[in-house]
């Protein structure tokens, strides 16, 4: 109920019963790429030596890839190191 309210998920009704189903909305497709980025990190430092417990197909290529963040703009690498934080419009003043 909570992803419902917030706008996460969307509950759709399942058949003639009282049943539902639930899909992404936009907002949630875009909350699976933040949850993607933060797999990588498991993948890359709790994996162990079996390996990640899910592989990437891409679409696109179909070969299996890893996720990675990415300039809107000049899509370059953006890691913590390249950026500067600075206050938005929406910050305090």
């Amino acid at each position: 109920n909570h992803l419902v309210d917030h706008g996460i998920l969307e509950r759709r009704p399942y058949d003639n019963r009282p049943r539902h189903e639930y899909h992404l909305t936009v907002k949630g497709t875009e909350l699976v790429d933040l949850l993607m980025v933060m797999a990588g990190w498991g993948d890359k430092w709790l994996a162990g030596e079996a390996g990640p417990p899910v592989l990437y197909r891409h679409h696109a290529c179909g070969e299996i890839s890893r996720t990675d963040l990415r300039c809107a703009h000049c899509g370059r690498p953006m890691h913590a190191g390249d950026v500067d934080l600075l206050p938005g419009p929406g910050a305090a003043v």
